[in-house]
């Protein structure tokens, strides 16, 4: 089990971080256009379907093809954690090293997209605050890494484990020995 949920966690990271390298890329030359970002949740998308085929294979070739809602669950979830930690991990090293000036664009870029949206004098303020006030927050390491865990983890990095064990579990068949259940 171990090592299949290393396998493809590890796989799961790597990939998401290449397509994130492209996507901050993109992004740093040309922080107006969201295909940074595309390029970044195209990258989760593609990194997390190794998560049910992790799931998959630990069920078909590990477990005699029957796994638990709550095991394939826990096995997409540690898969989940390698492949956001690796994530993580290199997106410090990518923004200390090759963007440290990631935060000032993308806090301009979205000040700028807020002037084009027709807000009050105070709805622009309390959005440019916010903006602000997050961009003073990822100067801190800490929150830096905090925020690029919410970033992968939050949306696809738990959810993808809950559907891959909705439809990958399967119980044992009252006719199969004892053995075979094990």
């Amino acid at each position: 089990m171990k090592n299949t949920i290393i396998k493809y966690g590890v796989i799961g990271g790597l990939i998401v971080s290449v397509f994130m390298g492209i996507g901050a890329a993109v992004y740093s030359y040309n922080p107006k256009y969201d295909l940074g970002m595309v390029f970044g949740f195209a990258g989760m998308l593609v990194a997390y379907t190794f998560v049910f085929l992790g799931v998959k294979n630990f069920r078909d070739k590990q477990n005699g093809g029957f796994i638990s809602f709550g095991k394939a669950f826990k096995v997409g979830l540690l898969m989940s954690l390698i492949t956001a930690t690796i994530y993580v991990g290199i997106w410090v090293i990518e923004h200390h090293y090759l963007y440290p000036d990631f935060m000032e664009k993308y806090s301009q870029a979205e000040i700028q997209k807020l002037e084009k949206e027709g807000l009050t004098a105070a709805e622009f303020k309390i959005q440019k605050d916010r903006i602000l006030y997050f961009k003073e927050l990822y100067k801190s390491t800490i929150w830096v890494i905090l925020f690029t865990y919410m970033e992968i983890m939050v949306p696809i990095g738990l959810l993808v484990p809950v559907i891959s064990a909705a439809i990958l579990k399967r119980k044992p068949s009252a006719q199969a020995s004892p053995k075979e259940t094990e």
